[in-house]
């Protein structure tokens, strides 16, 4: 069984950017110890013959198809406009 310690709990929560207390890497390393277990275990099952898969239901998209429609009259918009300047929708800068 693959062997957790301490040091790679901290180790992967500075990765992620997490602060973490001893108290919370000690309970990680047991509860990672015990997620990896479960996974070895996995590894015990016969697979032969069974097709692998991304998806355990065979799922579709499900969206709309993409159809031309009219939109609304330029007048209209420039009307709904908060601002409008040469011919394009005038918003607050993002960047500084």
């Amino acid at each position: 069984m693959a062997k957790i310690n301490e040091e790679q709990v901290r180790h992967v929560a500075h990765l992620a950017r997490l602060a973490v207390t001893d108290e919370e890497v000690q309970q990680f390393t047991v509860q990672l110890e015990k997620i990896l277990g479960f996974a070895e275990q996995l590894n015990e099952l016969d697979t032969t013959g069974i097709e692998p898969t991304t998806h355990v239901l065979d799922l579709k998209n499900v969206l709309r198809k993409d159809e031309v429609r009219p939109s609304l009259p330029r007048t209209e918009v420039e009307r709904l406009a908060p601002d409008w300047e040469d011919g394009q929708v005038r918003v607050p800068a993002v960047f500084e």
